[in-house]
């Protein structure tokens, strides 16, 4: 599976277990994801969510061929109603506390995802980006309100527009890491933090967890206006070539677009 999940001890665990892909996410790993994340709100058995990939890579986000795939094939589908929505929805709404465990790389989705996690932990060697422009696309799920918001308009500008990658010091200065660690420390720190959670009163963890994030109305509002444009983008003439640029294996040439 590409996906793997247990749960011990009142942890929830999910692991991206693709190493031959990079734990490249495909609709599949998304619907599981929401599944399992969606499942764990109604499960007394569950007091904390552990996300984590492998020591080599967190995931380098989107399955590029999948998601090409999928996206032809759900032409006129409600960008909404895909996967990778329903489980950004499903880590948005989560009442449990989510931990991150980070090594290698998170690309795209897998930077975003960070944002919505309540601690994160990862290795002093990891990398983030969020290459989104770079593919004729826009912003996703609220890194365009969070980003700013946690690191500052210019430092915020250069990772969303650019979309180069950028360091864990970079990362944990812009306030997206809760700590960094020495790569081999950092799930065991995680599970460590997981467990500590656990430990304490469910009740008030929730609170706590629902009172932090009261004002996130606007965020949600914002999170739709973005979905909805980068739904529009997909079918854009820029994603179009940037996406085309990448199964040719060439650099993308935007200059012909205004």
């Amino acid at each position: 599976m590409a996906i793997l999940t247990s749960k011990a001890n009142g942890i929830l665990t999910i692991e991206f277990d693709r190493l031959d892909r990079k734990n490249a996410i495909t609709s599949a790993m998304y619907q599981t994801m929401a599944d399992t994340i969606n499942a764990a709100e109604s499960d007394a058995e569950v007091r904390a969510i552990l996300i984590t990939g492998k020591p080599e890579i967190f995931t380098a986000g989107n399955d590029l061929v999948d998601f090409a795939t999928t996206t032809a094939a759900n032409d006129g589908v409600a960008f909404s109603d895909r996967p990778v929505i329903k489980f950004m929805k499903a880590l948005f709404a989560s009442t449990k506390p989510v931990v991150a465990a980070v090594n290698g790389a998170a690309i795209g989705i897998g930077t975003t995802m960070l944002m919505h996690c309540d601690l994160v932990y990862a290795a002093d060697n990891a990398k983030f980006s969020v290459p989104f422009a770079a593919l004729g696309l826009c912003p996703e799920f609220g890194s365009s309100m969070l980003l700013p918001a946690n690191g500052g308009h210019a430092r915020a500008a250069e990772k969303l527009m650019l979309g180069e990658a950028f360091s864990a010091q970079e990362a944990y200065d812009m306030g997206l890491i809760s700590k960094l660690l020495p790569a081999d420390q950092v799930l065991a720190h995680a599970q460590a933090q997981a467990a500590k959670l656990v430990a304490l009163p469910a009740e008030s963890i929730r609170q706590t967890k629902r009172l932090m994030k009261a004002g996130r109305e606007a965020l949600k509002a914002h999170i739709d206006v973005e979905s909805a444009q980068f739904g529009a983008m997909l079918s854009g003439a820029e994603a179009k070539e940037a996406f085309t640029a990448f199964f040719e294996k060439r650099k993308p040439d935007f200059s012909k677009f205004a």
